[in-house]
């Protein structure tokens, strides 16, 4: 097991030095701290999950049984032991980490997926917890808000596919759907070359609107929100359509080009979802 400890241990110093997207000054310092564990949590584990030497399914073992030992207080590792305040205060269901946790199993079986529903349900497991868990920190969950942070959430997981499909082909794991790579006559071999064909474009193009409609669709959530959750909410939503803007900007090669979004448009992105956010906020 020392190969094992060795791997966590490397992989949370890495994780412990990353900024949590929400985790702004603009928010109280309890909300900031609550959100940082929570992010530790989720960049072990998906850095197990992706990077770890070694028996990953093993690790995601070991992070199972330490989530239990957190929500009883006896945590070993460093994260566990600084998420436990975090779950007690506010009483959190284990179900969305475990969610997180088994998204990265099924990574280490399933490298395709048929359909864009199947794609869907993955993401399910890969994103959607992360909003479960912010909406718990403000204390503002909701049925309804629940439904618009997962349209929110498999969208930012969507576009991150897209921007990242050349690693992750390198490393054998598809996220284009099957059904949407026959349909555009693009064959696994395309994702492998050093620019993107005219038709695996044309692709991303199409899985760009489906990612702006997911955002759209899931837009309400940000003015249902008192102004704190409202300014963190609209930031994601902000990232994610500057995300896409920034493959559109590439004219959808993400092979050739490292796509992300400049911190400008990122900025000028949150400035208009707050603001209508607000808006719709004060209308309502």
């Amino acid at each position: 097991m020392s190969n094992l400890f060795g791997a966590k241990d490397d992989i949370t110093a890495r994780a412990s030095h990353e900024n949590f997207p929400v985790a702004s000054r603009f928010l109280p310092r309890d909300i900031r701290s609550r959100l940082m564990a929570i992010y530790a949590f989720a960049r072990l584990t998906d850095d197990i999950g992706d990077e770890a030497q070694g028996d990953r399914l093993a690790l995601l073992d070991w992070l199972d049984d330490e989530l239990t030992l957190a929500s009883e207080g006896r945590a070993i590792h460093p994260v566990f032991q600084r998420l436990t305040p975090v779950m007690q205060d506010l009483n959190l269901n284990l179900q969305p980490f475990r969610s997180l946790i088994e998204a990265n199993r099924v990574d280490q079986r399933v490298t395709r997926y048929s359909t864009f529903d199947d794609l869907v349900d993955y993401c399910m497991l890969s994103a959607a917890p992360i909003g479960h868990l912010v909406l718990a920190v403000f204390k503002l969950s909701s049925t309804q808000r629940i439904e618009w942070s997962d349209q929110v959430c498999i969208a930012l997981q969507l576009v991150e596919h897209l921007q990242d499909i050349g690693e992750d082909a390198r490393r054998g794991r598809i996220y284009l759907p099957i059904e949407d790579l026959n349909e555009f006559r693009c064959s696994e071999e395309d994702l492998l070359r050093p620019s993107a064909s005219v038709a695996l474009r044309d692709l991303i193009a199409m899985e760009s609107r489906r990612t702006r409609a997911l955002l759209t669709a899931g837009s309400p959530l940000a003015s249902s929100l008192p102004m704190r959750a409202r300014f963190a909410v609209s930031g994601f939503v902000a990232g994610g359509v500057a995300a896409v803007e920034s493959i559109e900007r590439e004219h959808y090669d993400v092979l050739s080009v490292h796509c992300r979004p400049r911190k400008l448009d990122v900025a000028t992105q949150l400035a208009r979802k707050f603001t209508k956010a607000t808006l719709q906020k004060s209308a309502a």
